[in-house]
């Protein structure tokens, strides 16, 4: 015959374990924080302040406000983003967020060292602009990814690689009026990344589809 020695740490040992199961299925059952939500934010919110100085409609002089905002919040923030992504195995969102987080902080840094003189970007123009052009290659295949995803990160990437091109075009051109075509897109494009967001966060706290983001591609 068997004999418990100590009753009550048997049943102690029990509860633990119940409780340990209770506290897994409770985790499981939790939602995953949808890391898209940030990362369009920090992409929307700041490519259409920077497009509003592209359009014309806000002076040049206000890019001595968008520089912070780019190196924190549509950079750093921005690659935060794309780091979450990567957690829950999202190399789509990992790859965007990460790449575009990194645009951005390098457009504060280069205007940030050219300002203070510790880069010298007299003749850096040519580059410059071919670099927007192939950032406009980049998210044109990116693009192609969107296919399979929702519909407004299809508007999203096609409004973003059209922009880059624009841009890339009117700079090495020195036509304005393409310039400002690309600010105008780009903010249609930063308001729809916004919208996007808006979208996600809603929707996640109402746990139901409040606003659409249009169907998954085929």
């Amino acid at each position: 015959m068997r004999v418990a020695i100590c009753p009550y740490c048997t049943r102690k040992s029990t509860t633990h374990s119940q409780e340990t199961i209770v506290a897994e299925e409770i985790k499981q059952a939790r939602p995953e924080a949808n890391p898209a939500a940030l990362g369009l934010i920090c992409f929307g919110l700041t490519t259409v302040l920077l497009s509003l100085i592209n359009a014309g409609v806000v002076p040049s002089g206000g890019l001595e406000v968008v520089l912070p905002l780019a190196f924190i919040y549509g950079g750093l923030m921005q690659i935060l983003a794309g780091v979450l992504e990567a957690k829950v195995g999202n190399t789509f969102g990992m790859t965007a967020f990460v790449s575009y987080g990194a645009f951005w902080v390098w457009f504060a840094l280069l205007l940030w060292l050219g300002g203070m003189k510790s880069l010298d970007l007299s003749g850096a123009g040519t580059a410059i602009n071919v670099a927007l052009l192939l950032w406009g290659v980049f998210t044109l295949y990116m693009w192609v990814g969107t296919f399979k995803l929702p519909k407004a990160l299809w508007w999203i990437f096609l409004t973003l690689w059209i922009t880059y091109f624009l841009l890339g075009i009117g700079g090495l051109t020195g036509a304005k009026a393409v310039s400002h075509a690309g600010g105008w897109l780009g903010i249609i494009c930063g308001a729809i990344a916004m919208y996007t967001s808006f979208a996600i966060v809603t929707n996640s706290t109402f746990n139901r589809a409040v606003l659409p983001i249009g169907p998954r591609g085929g």
